[in-house]
């Protein structure tokens, strides 16, 4: 039936006591668009729908579906919206993942080839103390605040400490080892304090992903 899924929204929005202003601030769109949903000359995105749900204060299906189908236009472009959201959580961490490896490949890059055995020091404060503890930092905040990986995102502490730990094992112990002959276990003390750094910036990101919530359904609550 025509308008259907346009005829609940405005239904549940006027239930609500919310006018199209009141409803386009709190959903952090234009009134336009909350006229343009209710008329079905567009459809709103999957994330837009969640939102409508809790600032209406009804379900999800009753809002969309109440016992009716969905027209199938409006099923394709809510599957095509999911897809567009994963695909770009994949690219984030993608992306995370990719500079990580990047910056620590250029590290052993840079002691091996073009660095001078007198600017030992230089690399460890530029890496071992700089670069690396720094992007160890931040990208765990960018995991925590964008929800990466759920619960399996504490992991990272441990991985990344392990990074830090085996940039100075491949580096300085190894250079160590090739010119006296020695070779000691990778510095544990290292894992701990790259894991930490890490911990600290899950934390960190974590905390500001629920303060960032939080404020949404503040925000949505009528």
């Amino acid at each position: 039936m025509k308008n259907e899924i346009g005829q609940k929204i405005r239904l549940a929005r006027k239930q609500a006591e919310l006018t199209q202003e009141q409803a386009a601030e709190r959903l952090g769109v234009s009134r336009q668009t909350i006229s343009n949903w209710e008329t079905e000359k567009s459809y709103p995105d999957i994330r837009s729908v969640i939102r409508m749900s809790d600032l209406y204060g009804v379900s999800l299906d009753l809002l969309l579906k109440e016992g009716a189908e969905m027209p199938n236009r409006y099923v394709q472009y809510l599957d095509e919206s999911t897809n567009i959201v994963k695909s770009n959580r994949n690219k984030g961490k993608l992306i995370l993942i990719s500079v990580y490896l990047l910056i620590w490949s250029f590290s052993m890059l840079f002691f091996w080839v073009l660095m001078e055995p007198s600017d030992a020091g230089g690399f460890a404060l530029l890496f071992l103390w700089g670069l690396l503890p720094v992007l160890t930092f931040v990208e765990s905040v960018l995991i925590g605040t964008n929800g990466y990986w759920g619960k399996l995102a504490w992991l990272a502490a441990p991985i990344l400490g392990f990074g830090y730990m085996m940039t100075e094992y491949f580096t300085f112990e190894t250079a160590n080892h090739m010119a006296f002959g020695n070779r000691n276990l990778p510095e544990f003390s290292l894992l701990l304090a790259g894991a930490a750094i890490s911990a600290a910036g899950l934390g960190i990101g974590k905390g500001i992903r629920f303060l960032r919530n939080r404020r949404k359904r503040v925000g949505a609550e009528p």
